[in-house]
């Protein structure tokens, strides 16, 4: 995989450019894109039921949710997410965070993302929290 090959596309919540699926690099367990996060925006809560994840930290720095525990994660940190754990990736800072998620395994059943960012106690769970100061 070359710079030229990478795919990209906007989803509602991030920047995210494709760099490992069947289509592009024929793998056969692992997906990974590398995704931007603008300053002030979120991947709220959501969960993967049939698929772990790996999120790096390659840029930036991250408010990263597992269930009902965060961290701020900086460049070089990452996060293991178990597979059907609510998590969330936030950006309340004022630069943009980059990852790289890493997905397994890539032929997993559907419901491939589940929202659960409105649903209790994830539509409040940050709000009531004890959270430090992030900047």
């Amino acid at each position: 995989m070359q710079a030229a090959d990478v795919t990209q596309e906007k989803d509602p919540w991030a920047t995210v450019e494709w760099l490992s699926n069947k289509e592009l690099v024929g793998a056969k367990e692992l997906l990974m894109v590398r995704a931007t996060i603008d300053a002030g925006r979120s991947h709220p809560f959501h969960t993967h039921p049939t698929r772990e994840e790996i999120i790096y930290v390659v840029s930036g720095q991250a408010e990263q949710w597992v269930e009902d525990e965060y961290r701020i994660l900086k460049a070089g940190e990452m996060a293991l997410i178990p597979q059907g754990a609510v998590h969330g990736t936030y950006n309340p800072f004022d630069e943009d965070v980059t990852f790289l998620a890493i997905l397994s395994p890539l032929s997993a059943d559907e419901p491939n993302i589940v929202d659960v960012s409105t649903e209790a106690p994830w539509n409040t769970i940050r709000q009531t929290q004890n959270r430090p100061e992030t900047q």
